[in-house]
């Protein structure tokens, strides 16, 4: 419950959601589920942990994939709460998130700017939400429900012909420490909703011994991937110092390299962040990530122009990446020349046709009207900001507006209709309950 107390922190890096998302799909598809409609979200906490809210969206805590020592360990993890998923279980007990407050986790709109231009993330885009939020979002599950994923989740790995020994090693590591733990501390075991750690493993040890794929082993591609992405999360998440004790600049390993580049981004240490990056970019010259945190660094440390070329760069290497378009034009957007904007606005609706809900997206779609001088368009971007934010009021007035302005019958003259009708009554509500 440490996530409830203190409220859920998205992160955004699309490195780090592709390898989510390779992972995820198989065990989604193996479970009859549609691989598109899970979504799986990375959640800033030093918690071991994961969770799945309103049926298909799937929440990994930062703490559970820098514990995990293998992919395949991380997998498993993702397994089981694909077990929840396949179970129903949020869905018929009724514990799921409201529909509604999807969005509103994923992005809110002020801040969000400041995060992006000057608060050194690396294209992370950190947004935080309320004890109040975080409570209502925040799951638990009976003993019986997690014991089921865990044999469904062993069933849908050896389905995908992955090995259930990642998801068994972990159990026996928490088992263990929960053992110790309970030397000084011994819980109610009735005042936990989760199995204990000894009960999981025995339960799990006759599903691995009996799997034909128990020793299949991660590619060393999906290793490598695996690796890079933890460096660069205890990079941004650790403290500084801490980033530096680990890996020190002796270490010269690509992890430590992108460990450092991220450590050095938030110090700030300009020119050590750019010879780190630098460094494993003349290493991986194709790949996208690693100039997408070139080009954050440049613009957190407020130089725009620089970025352009870094973040353009890592566009034309993945250019279906909507968080890449995203930051690409809030670096065009960054240098406030009318110029760029016309091509900023080319890569938010490049970005919005993969993502059409996310609130910075729609708040810098603004931006680039408003640098255009087009008014109607700047409010109707604002109203879908607003809208996909939660913020119905908002969303009515600046639609409205929108409405008022566009020629009638035009598709976006019924688009800003469409939220009027959408957001008024939810206006209403929103009143009463303030």
């Amino acid at each position: 419950m440490p996530v409830a107390a203190q409220g859920i922190n998205i992160l955004r890096d699309t490195e780090t959601e592709e390898m989510l998302k390779s992972y995820e799909q198989p065990l989604a598809r193996a479970a009859g589920l549609d691989p598109n409609a899970v979504r799986t979200y990375l959640v800033s906490d030093d918690v071991v942990n994961a969770f799945v809210a309103e049926g298909q969206n799937v929440f990994m805590l930062s703490g559970i994939i820098l514990y995990c020592k293998t992919p395949n360990e991380l997998i498993g993890v993702m397994a089981h709460e694909t077990g929840h998923m396949k179970a129903g279980h949020l869905i018929r007990g009724e514990i799921g998130m409201q529909k509604a407050m999807i969005p509103m986790l994923l992005s809110m709109v002020v801040g969000v700017a400041a995060a992006i231009a000057g608060a050194g993330e690396a294209g992370m885009v950190l947004m935080g939400l309320g004890q109040a939020v975080a409570q209502a979002q925040m799951t638990q599950f009976t003993e019986i429900q997690e014991s089921t994923a865990d044999q469904i989740g062993a069933q849908l790995l050896n389905a995908t012909h992955q090995s259930p020994q990642g998801m068994y090693a972990m159990f026996q590591r928490m088992a263990a420490e929960e053992a110790r733990r309970d030397i000084y501390y011994r819980p109610d075991p009735y005042a936990s909703d989760h199995p204990s750690g000894q009960t999981r493993v025995a339960q799990l040890q006759d599903v691995v011994e009996a799997s034909p794929y128990r020793d299949v082993k991660d590619s060393p591609q999906v290793t490598h991937t695996f690796e890079m992405v933890q460096a660069k999360l205890f990079g941004y998440i650790r403290p500084v110092q801490e980033v530096l004790d680990h890996y020190p600049p002796s270490n010269t390993s690509e992890v430590a390299r992108y460990a450092r580049a991220m450590a050095y981004l938030r110090k700030p240490d300009l020119q050590k962040a750019l010879s780190e990056i630098n460094s494993l970019i003349k290493d991986e010259p194709n790949n996208p990530y690693f100039y997408e945190v070139l080009g954050q660094i440049y613009l957190s440390m407020a130089h725009p122009a620089e970025a352009i070329p870094a973040y353009q760069k890592s566009v034309d290497l993945k250019p279906t990446a909507p968080q890449l378009r995203l930051a690409l034009a809030t670096a065009e957007l960054a240098t406030e020349s009318p110029a760029f904007a016309p091509k900023a606005l080319d890569n938010l609706k490049a970005a919005s046709l993969v993502e059409n809900d996310d609130v910075f997206t729609w708040y810098e779609t603004a931006q680039a009207y408003s640098m255009m001088k087009n008014e109607p368009m700047a409010n109707l971007s604002s109203a879908e900001a607003y809208y996909n934010g939660g913020a119905m009021m908002q969303a009515v007035v600046f639609a409205t507006r929108a409405r008022r302005d566009l020629t009638q019958g035009t598709a976006d003259w019924e688009r800003a209709n469409d939220i009027v009708n959408a957001a008024a009554p939810q206006a209403a509500e929103q009143r009463r309950g303030g």
